[in-house]
C-alpha cells in the first residue's frame, strides 16, 4: 500500500480535460470520489471507475478525490490521476 504524503492536482478545466485534486485520507477510509461533470448521467460511473482503478494500480487505498470533468477521455483521466499521484508522493 502506498500512502499519499500531501494534496496534489493535475489537469485543467479546459474542454476535453479533467482537473484532478487528490488528498490523503485516514487509513481505512478508502477512496472517495466527488465528481462534477456535464456528462454525469451518461459517463459518471465510468469516470469514477477509471479514477479508482488508476489509484489502485498505484497502490493507493485511502484518498479523497475531487474531479471536475470537461469531457475527458479515459486515457486523459488516467494520465491526470497518475500525475497527481506522482506529485502527492514527492
Amino acid at each position: 500500500m502506498t500512502k499519499l504524503l500531501k494534496p496534489a492536482q493535475a489537469g485543467s478545466i479546459e474542454s476535453s480535460d479533467i482537473l484532478i485534486m487528490l488528498a490523503p485520507a485516514q487509513p481505512g477510509d478508502g477512496i472517495k470520489v466527488e465528481l462534477v461533470s456535464p456528462t454525469m448521467q451518461q459517463y459518471g460511473e465510468q469516470i469514477k471507475s477509471v479514477i479508482i482503478q488508476t489509484l489502485m494500480a498505484h497502490g493507493i487505498e485511502d484518498a479523497v478525490i475531487h474531479a471536475n470533468d470537461k469531457g475527458a477521455l479515459d486515457f486523459v483521466i488516467e494520465a491526470r490521476v497518475t500525475t497527481a499521484v506522482s506529485r502527492a508522493l514527492s
